[in-house]
């Protein structure tokens, strides 16, 4: 989904891609596209990146993960202003079949790149490549790193490894962007404070004495003690938190039984939680878990509940939002800003923000004059790639502008 014409700069601020640049990466993304991989598992995805960069005479390291890479672009000899500006994309695809009609489409059966991270990664890597060039002709005021992220999409997400290994010694602001299907191409969507939820995955085993179902009063009715968990535990939780919190269980599997006339002795639901407030997101397991043990109890059965911690909410400070808005002004003009609201996606961008101060943009890729434009994390999902121009520019828009305020 190519466009063929680009959108006149709004400054002669350097960092621009030249023609050939804008080709190879969308040749670079659609490749990555035909070729998802899981989380933790991005080997190809890193080797690719990693031959690119060195090609440049750039010099990557590979992180402790086993996949992804960090990449430093000028030199720091430690008296830089608030250390490097990072600049991050995360990797990995979906456990989704690929359903477009596209000479790209995946050749990996059951995964697709349905949430843009193959656009994420080419942006930075392309970001990468201008800026090197820029400092090669001492252009580059501050150093940047290029952080390439896996297993995103793999509660509680690689972010929070990332950081283990070291991804933000030295670090001073991170910025990333996130493909935004409902944002046209050639605009970006911005917002000071929290700009994600909180996301934690849930999994509950019921058990009691099953039997006839002639005899429900001699058993614990496990189906009936399923399904009330799955109705009361979101309603209890909902009166024992601010509404205004957002927090919320949504259940995607409950299975139990196996036949018309045998009450089950087992039964299991799991689901997701997710919460727009970061005070209510670290009460959230003792409420839920309080809530499932009353309604379990009420009915007879006895409750195993696996909370596993995910992702806190996405929360951007408000200088960083601003290098963003700026940066966007700068190329396009302020009118391709647009404010977004918060979404009840989680992002694993957060845990880096509980280092550093950084934001993370929404890239529009939906083609303009489009009314809709397909939704992520779905087999037929597609990108407008003039969005890969605007990430790329956003990005050394940021670094040059950022490199003028701490010189």
């Amino acid at each position: 989904m190519s466009r063929a014409a680009d959108v006149p700069h709004a400054s002669a601020l350097p960092g621009t891609l030249s023609e050939a640049l804008r080709a190879e990466l969308i040749t670079f993304r659609r490749d990555l596209h035909m070729h998802p991989e899981l989380g933790n598992q991005e080997f190809r995805t890193t080797a690719a990146i990693k031959d690119r960069l060195e090609k440049a005479g750039l010099r990557p390291r590979a992180l402790t993960t086993g996949t992804g890479l960090i990449c430093d672009i000028g030199t720091d000899d430690g008296t830089t202003a608030g250390g490097r500006l990072a600049l991050r994309a995360d990797i990995d695809a979906l456990p989704i079949p690929d359903t477009k009609t596209v000479d790209y489409a995946s050749t990996v059966p059951g995964r697709a790149h349905a949430c843009g991270h193959d656009v994420h990664t080419t942006v930075v890597l392309g970001a990468g490549l201008v800026l090197a060039e820029l400092d090669r002709e001492g252009r580059l005021p501050r150093p940047v790193r290029l952080l390439f992220q896996p297993a995103e999409e793999v509660l509680p997400g690689g972010a929070a490894e990332a950081v283990e290994s070291g991804a933000l010694d030295g670090v001073g602001r991170i910025l990333a962007v996130h493909c935004d299907p409902r944002v046209d191409a050639g605009r970006i969507g911005l917002r000071t404070g929290a700009i994600t939820s909180a996301c934690d995955r849930l999994e509950i085993t019921l058990e009691g004495p099953g039997g006839h179902t002639a005899r429900p009063h001699l058993t614990t009715d496990m189906v009936t003690a399923a399904a009330r968990v799955a109705i009361d535990v979101p309603a209890v939780i909902s009166r024992r938190v601010d509404a205004r919190a957002g927090l919320a269980i949504t259940w995607g599997r409950m299975e139990t039984g196996h036949a018309c006339n045998v009450i089950p002795q087992r039964a299991a639901l799991a689901g997701t939680i997710r919460c727009l407030d970061l005070n209510a997101w670290r009460q959230a397991p003792d409420l839920v878990h309080a809530a499932i043990d009353e309604v379990a109890t009420l009915h007879g059965a006895k409750s195993q509940i696996d909370y596993v911690r995910g992702v806190p909410p996405v929360v951007n400070e408000a200088d960083s939002v601003q290098l963003l808005h700026d940066a966007m002004a700068a190329r396009r003009g302020a009118e391709a800003v647009e404010g977004t609201e918060q979404s009840l996606g989680g992002e694993d961008f957060s845990w880096y923000l509980e280092h550093v101060p950084g934001a993370m943009a929404r890239l529009g890729v939906r083609p303009p004059g489009e009314l809709s434009s397909l939704d992520l994390h779905r087999g037929d999902f597609d990108v407008d790639e003039h969005a890969i121009t605007v990430g790329v520019e956003l990005f050394t828009a940021a670094a040059l502008l950022e490199g003028e305020r701490t010189a």
